[in-house]
């Protein structure tokens, strides 16, 4: 490689929100037309953990407590021509208020886990998404044990 031109690729961070309530996970539809979890940028100053909490109150009113780094990926969005560096954390819902749409998405959908497969969706959200499941069946046992 010829290090006079190389020139390293930026790319932003969006912080990323597994929600189960019920059940069913939240998700929201963006204008690709694809369903994607709550979340987005970190802003300087603050936590991931506080950042997934804002960004999935300011887009759906729901507010969260943040758990576990689930996972972490880069994701090339086509359409956009960028790379974002992707963390999903799980998060546990406070409160039963229904979810409200912000202006930043079509839609709000809850779904059961069997839904998720089948949805318009990059497959590492559904990875995250089958993950944080897992782990909250793996505590419920654990609690009943």
């Amino acid at each position: 490689m010829d290090h006079d031109t190389y020139r390293p690729q930026t790319f932003s961070i969006s912080i990323k929100g597994v929600v189960v309530r019920d059940g069913k996970v939240l998700l929201l539809r963006n204008e690709r037309e694809e369903w994607e979890l709550p979340g987005g940028r970190i802003e300087i100053g603050e936590t991931p953990e506080e950042c997934v909490a804002r960004e999935i109150f300011e887009e759906t009113q729901w507010k969260v407590e943040t758990g576990p780094i689930l996972d972490t990926w880069m994701y090339y969005i086509n359409v956009a021509e960028k790379h974002v560096f992707i963390v999903t954390y799980g998060c546990r819902p406070i409160g039963n208020t229904p979810p409200v749409l912000s202006h930043e998405h079509k839609e709000i959908g809850l779904f059961s886990e069997g839904d998720v497969p089948s949805l318009v969706m990059p497959d590492s959200y559904k990875r995250s998404i089958a993950t944080w499941y897992a782990r909250l069946r793996g505590d419920a046992s654990e609690l009943a044990g």
